[in-house]
């Protein structure tokens, strides 16, 4: 997996790029994906398609999906070029008119709207020369919704959403309420309708992503190690959580 910086163009709606590729032509290969707290924009280009497990269902070369809260593993049988744009989670409703939640653990094929034509655009990412070529391409497709529908933003979710990232999900929703000088109702409400989640599960993904990366890195000498430095109340807490998140223990995901 490689690691591309978004450009500053697009840094307020996209948190990363991500490109995945694989050559070997007979493999067959599983990619799981767990809960980071990010839709996203996805192009994949395969010999035989790309399918999203358990849902079975064979996707279009361009698609977006919402938040990942169960595990899925994409499906992939040969050689496969993957590039992946994380957005930040308050652009969904804006951009695309959808209603985050509907879209909850699932996937959705875009319509022609804004100036952008799928069928073209999926035909220029599919001729394109270079990996960088494409993700231009996908910026600028990105930047027309943006140019359009900027007015719909909630940019105090979206300092709720960095202000929840930055502090690794420990801070306290309260406190963020009252830095982005919303009552927590309020902010909970407008959060939940821009997000598709409450700002509380939002919290508990990042949390749990923070203590994943340190499991796969394996920065730590000891599990406690993990479960003290991410907040976990304790042990059995952070077991429990992370199975919800992975279907595995810690232990089984370490092997």
């Amino acid at each position: 997996m490689e690691h591309f910086a978004s450009d500053k163009t697009i840094s307020l709606f996209v948190k990363n790029i991500w490109v995945l590729e694989g050559q070997n032509t007979t493999a067959k290969t599983n990619l799981p994906l767990f809960a980071d707290g990010y839709p996203g924009l996805m192009f994949h280009q395969t010999e035989n398609g790309l399918k999203v497990h358990p849902h079975n269902k064979l996707m279009p070369e361009v698609f977006l999906y919402g938040q990942t809260i169960k595990p899925i593993e994409l499906q992939i049988t040969g050689s496969y070029l993957i590039i992946v744009f994380q957005l930040y989670p308050f652009v969904l409703r804006s951009f695309w008119g959808i209603a985050p939640q509907s879209i909850n653990d699932s996937c959705y094929y875009l319509d022609d709207t804004q100036g952008v034509t799928i069928e073209e655009i999926t035909k220029h990412l599919l001729t394109a020369d270079s990996v960088e070529g494409r993700i231009q391409i996908m910026s600028e497709m990105l930047l027309k919704y943006f140019d359009r529908k900027k007015q719909g933003l909630d940019l105090t979710v979206g300092q709720a959403i960095k202000t929840i990232i930055k502090s690794k999900g420990l801070e306290p929703i309260r406190s963020i309420a009252g830095q982005v000088e919303l009552n927590i109702r309020t902010l909970e409400r407008r959060f939940l309708k821009e997000t598709g989640l409450s700002p509380k599960q939002f919290a508990q993904i990042i949390q749990f992503q923070a203590s994943l990366q340190q499991l796969a890195v394996k920065d730590y000498t000891k599990l406690t190690d993990v479960v003290y430095g991410n907040g976990y109340a304790d042990q059995s807490h952070f077991i429990r959580v992370f199975k919800a998140f992975t279907g595995r223990t810690p232990s089984s995901f370490k092997s």
